[in-house]
């Protein structure tokens, strides 16, 4: 497709995400719902300034498609989620982007549209759908979702961990919406909190919206110079979350996952607790999942709720689901929610004897690293039949996995993917061992390799 990436549409809102891409979008939106009689929508939005235009847009183009529509107003994408149990939603935010960009995000239900939904509206988009007769036309509302998620996700919270009394966290909301919700969440929970850049600001002037450990060089310093038990960090809608300990140092993304699953399949009662990642998500969380008696799946980017559906099709119990820096608590909700992941955590946190460290401690943590490759577009399939081949030759002893690219496991628990980007001209390699390093030169041999032959 090409206009739905892996997390729906985004991009530059004077090139790409327009109001006039926004009517057209929103308008297939309502007419592939009014087919299947289920066309009413909350929209909502982050911070950015171009958002009320762009929101706006897709409520007209929803309204002349005879669509329902409840406006949710400036809200975190994880409430919008939760606004759209039993109806429809349209978030528009570009996520972790810088603050020209904007986007949407359909959901169903409480879930990401899937690739089929996807699909659908976009053919609309391409046959320019005329409006529904004049007298068909929707209606709108205000809703106040915000109060009621936030509760819901300190009641939610409550059932994990231990009370937060006497836990102090510093919440770095980076000027999003998270700034709407985690900070007063956790007080609600009991924790003392200070917040940075908890304001809302379409202009993302603390920081760059997306957290990282350069951009968080701030959060770092005070929780380091201060008396935090951990930092948070959100990005521009708050379905990300990024955790940093007492000392200032970044937690990997990784074994913020393997945490979670940790705590969730040895909570869970289950007969076969699941829990479902991506490709690119370290052999660590294999490593912990299987040890308290789970299975790992895995799924492509961005599709963790299609992965999430196909085991629960299969008859597994999905525990818990995530990819790097963003997760899904599915005993809450089908989305991922970045303020439901710091209330569990800080919980979490404060049931552990050492606290942060204590959950970090039973997790093995070996050096990580991630490279790109120039690749034409128009080269990568060709590319990656090649690397199907070679890599397999090139580490006669890994066992192979090649349905999410080219994944490579080894009998000390290192791993190696290889896969094309789904949005640049570049081939991703990640890669997890104690000998890292040359790991990777060999990756990057066979694939430069590839794409010299292609």
């Amino acid at each position: 497709m090409e206009l739905f990436g892996t997390a729906g549409i985004r991009g530059d809102t004077t090139e790409r995400v327009t109001p006039e891409l926004a009517l057209a979008v929103g308008r297939a939106a309502g007419l592939v719902a009014g087919e299947a009689e289920d066309a009413e929508f909350v929209v909502g939005r982050d911070g950015r300034t171009t958002g009320e235009a762009l929101a706006s847009a897709v409520e007209a183009g929803l309204l002349s498609a005879g669509a329902t529509v409840r406006r949710g107003g400036v809200l975190p994408t994880p409430a919008l989620a939760f606004a759209s149990r039993g109806r429809r939603g349209v978030m528009l935010t570009a996520s972790h982007n810088p603050p020209a960009d904007n986007g949407l995000k359909l959901f169903v239900d409480g879930v990401e549209y899937d690739r089929g939904r996807e699909q659908a509206v976009e053919r609309r988009v391409d046959d320019a759908a005329p409006p529904v007769p004049w007298d068909r036309w929707g209606t709108t509302e205000a809703v106040t979702p915000l109060s009621r998620y936030r509760r819901a996700v300190v009641s939610y919270a409550r059932e994990l961990g231990a009370d937060l009394d006497g836990l102090s966290v510093a919440v770095d909301c980076g000027n999003g919406v998270g700034a709407l919700a985690t900070p007063e969440v956790l007080r609600e929970l009991g924790a003392h909190v200070v917040g940075l850049n908890d304001n809302v600001d379409g202009h993302f002037p603390g920081r760059e919206s997306k957290p990282t450990p350069e951009s968080l060089t701030d959060l770092r310093a005070f929780v380091s110079d201060g008396d935090f038990d951990l930092g948070l960090a959100h990005d521009g809608d708050a379905d990300r979350l990024v955790v940093v300990d007492s000392d200032g140092g970044v937690v990997h993304e990784d074994t913020v996952l393997a945490m979670y699953a940790s705590a969730y399949v040895g909570a869970s009662s289950a007969a076969d607790p699941v829990v479902v990642t991506t490709p690119n998500a370290s052999g660590r969380i294999d490593e912990r999942v299987t040890a308290l008696g789970g299975r790992v799946e895995r799924v492509r980017l961005g599709a963790l709720h299609e992965g999430i559906a196909a085991v629960r099709n299969d008859g597994g119990d999905v525990v818990f689901a995530a990819e790097p820096w963003k997760h899904i608590h599915p005993s809450f909700g089908g989305w991922i929610d970045g303020v439901c992941s710091a209330a569990v955590l800080a919980r979490l946190v404060a049931d552990a004897e050492t606290g942060l460290d204590g959950l970090r401690d039973p997790i093995t943590e070996r050096p990580y690293r991630k490279l790109s490759v120039p690749c034409p577009d128009g080269s990568k399939r060709a590319v990656m039949a090649t690397l199907e081949a070679s890599l397999p030759e090139t580490f006669p002893e890994s066992a192979v996995d090649t349905e999410h690219g080219v994944r490579l496991e080894f009998p000390d628990a290192s791993w190696l993917l290889v896969r094309p980007s789904g949005t640049e001209p570049y081939v991703r390699i990640y890669a997890e061992s104690d000998d890292v390093d040359a790991l990777v030169e060999m990756a990057r041999a066979a694939v430069e390799d590839a794409v010299a032959d292609s």
